[in-house]
């Protein structure tokens, strides 16, 4: 007897039904593949929203934290730990930045990004107190705060969470001239992903960041890059704003940091900005333990050889070719840079739900987004045979 139907039943019986999963209940994982409580293996797709960058249980990461867990793993920050300092150093090194102040999840990262634009704008701009603005953009995906709901465009994601926190400002995603209209002199910051994961991996328009980059400059603004989902090789280079050859003042990091292992997350910026910050101003007991430590230091380590930004690339360019081909064939756009790709189904065949459902039958998982639009965001230990399985178990789903 199958043990999934049951085990989905037990999963959804005492728990807030805040996410609408897959039935599938997943019991192991190795690489780029999970394995089910009934034994069925399915090629991962979807990699933790791309916290699984480097694939379930890499064998250095792993050997890692099983070294850390046996000699420290809490020490809060009241008292200085001997994985912090590498940690910093290495993860500023690796952002071209000079200071490092770790957290945990992704919207803590936002939330401190936020803190930290407000403050700067106090006491180094000289905004008025109280009257800092932050304009970010439509579609935007940066967390489920209180504070960060209130300026998302999402209707699940905000509708009776009010009331707002206000101080933002939504533009268009890509509308430099918006931008500049809504950008004045109590503006703080511009808060954007330099491709919006959530809302179907979408790629800003040519010029568009290296538009935000100047504007900011003339404008006295912080540019805050939320990376927590492109950054760290998933769209061919360790941050995706290397791909239009720009480098915000603060990157907003986080999801594969933690190496599918422990939540870390962080922010990197130069001490003009997170200099602003004085003891007791910003905290987080868990920001920057030591198994935290341990293992991000060894992610930064395995970004800094490049390895893992060279196969997003190289078989990034044979996913998105596998998918063009099946526009028109089911498909009707394809979005997305390294491995990272956005589909449109088309509306009239599937929802994005019943395409995700479908794959799963067939041993791929990924996960549905706005109607029928799906995302694809294999580990990057992905081999091509496995590439080309995915694209083929699509191609099956589509054509029925």
């Amino acid at each position: 007897m199958l043990r999934t139907p049951a085990a989905v039943r037990d999963a959804g019986r005492h728990t807030a039904h805040n996410y609408h999963p897959l039935p599938v209940v997943i019991s192991s994982a190795e690489g780029a593949w999970v394995t089910d409580v009934d034994g069925r293996r399915y090629l991962d797709c979807l990699a933790g929203y791309s916290a699984l960058n480097f694939g379930h249980r890499h064998p250095t990461l792993i050997a890692t934290a099983h070294a850390q867990l046996d000699r420290l793993t809490l020490t809060s920050r009241a008292f200085v730990h001997d994985q912090f300092a590498d940690f910093c150093r290495e993860l500023a090194a690796l952002c071209g930045k000079e200071l490092v102040l770790p957290m945990n999840t992704g919207a803590e990262a936002v939330e401190t990004g936020i803190k930290v634009a407000r403050k700067w704008g106090y006491q180094v701009k000289g905004v008025p107190a109280g009257q800092a603005t932050i304009v970010v953009a439509d579609g935007n995906f940066h967390g489920r705060t209180t504070t960060i709901v209130s300026f998302s465009t999402d209707a699940d994601a905000r509708a009776d969470f009010g009331p707002y926190t206000p101080g933002f400002r939504v533009v268009p995603y890509g509308d430099l001239a918006a931008l500049a209209e809504a950008v004045d002199e109590h503006t703080v910051a511009v808060l954007l992903e330099p491709v919006q994961g959530e809302q179907g991996v979408v790629v800003p328009p040519e010029g568009y960041l290296p538009g935000v980059r100047q504007l900011c400059d003339e404008r006295n603004v912080l540019f805050i890059a939320d990376e927590i989902q492109s950054g760290l090789g998933r769209t061919g280079a360790t941050f995706a704003c290397e791909q239009d050859g720009v480098v915000p003042d603060v990157y907003l990091l986080g999801k594969a940091l933690g190496g599918g292992i422990v939540p870390v997350s962080a922010v990197a910026a130069d001490a003009a900005v997170l200099g602003v910050l004085k003891p007791g101003q910003h905290g987080s007991t868990f920001g920057g333990n030591p198994l935290a430590c341990a293992v991000a230091t060894e992610v930064v380590r395995l970004l800094a050889s490049g390895e893992f930004q060279r196969r997003s690339t190289e078989l990034g360019e044979r996913l998105h070719s596998g998918l063009r081909a099946l526009i028109g064939k089911g498909l009707v756009a394809v979005r997305g840079r390294g491995l990272w790709a956005g589909l449109d189904i088309d509306p009239a065949l599937m929802s994005g739900r019943e395409a995700c459902e479908r794959l799963m039958e067939r041993g791929v998982l990924a996960k549905d987004t706005h109607g029928s639009t799906i995302r694809l965001a294999p580990p990057l230990v992905v081999t091509p045979e496995e590439i080309d399985h995915a694209v083929a178990q699509l191609a099956a789903v589509l054509a029925g």
